[in-house]
């Protein structure tokens, strides 16, 4: 009795996490593009409230009729970005290594408990970063990438955060981030990661 129940703990720790998805057609109106789009993301959140599945992470990897939902959160205070790197053994190897401005990753069914995608998208913040002081949400837009494996599973809702404080620290699956100037960050461009290069293409219109 004792070897079944411990088969059957072992069997449940490896079962596979559950992942906010939607159809891609449910989306967006039209055809999907490759880039960043200006939004104030009313109309996506309604149909993430309306349209929303969850689907085993292994699966939606491999399924490009549905979409991921990550919240990219962007932090900035007093005209500086928190950059980060990805550490080399990242859970996304398709993205270990690379600069990103991004902070936020999968929304998992049984983290969901709010009452809105900001309160989803802001746990995501805490879970990867140790920060100090107050946030201020803005909606900037999407991004979307078709062009590569990791896009075409995957669309981005861009909020930027803004601090009163610049205690801002990373945790265990990045490697390094820093508060930089937009300046400063073009010398990272060729290595950031798709999504972040759009980011920052946006940012220097705001």
């Amino acid at each position: 009795m004792k070897q079944s129940i411990q088969a059957k703990n072992k069997h449940i720790q490896q079962k596979p996490e559950s992942i906010l998805v939607v159809k891609r057609t449910d989306i967006c109106s039209e055809e999907l593009w490759t880039g960043y789009t200006p939004s104030d993301l009313k109309n996506e959140l309604i149909a993430v409230q309306n349209k929303r599945v969850f689907m085993p992470r292994p699966e939606a990897e491999i399924n490009p009729e549905y979409k991921q939902i990550i919240p990219y959160l962007i932090f900035t205070h007093e005209n500086k970005y928190f950059l980060m790197q990805r550490r080399a053994t990242a859970s996304e190897q398709r993205l270990a290594s690379k600069y990103s401005f991004g902070i936020g990753g999968h929304l998992r069914e049984e983290d969901m408990h709010g009452n809105s995608f900001f309160d989803w998208a802001l746990r995501e913040f805490h879970e990867e970063i140790a920060y100090s002081g107050t946030l201020t949400a803005q909606p900037l837009g999407i991004i979307n990438d078709d062009s590569t494996d990791v896009g075409k599973v995957h669309i981005g809702f861009v909020i930027l955060l803004t601090g009163n404080s610049a205690d801002i620290t990373i945790k265990s699956e990045l490697k390094s981030g820093q508060l930089l100037t937009l300046e400063e960050c073009e010398y990272y461009y060729q290595n950031m990661e798709t999504w972040s290069q759009m980011v920052y293409e946006q940012l220097k219109k705001l």
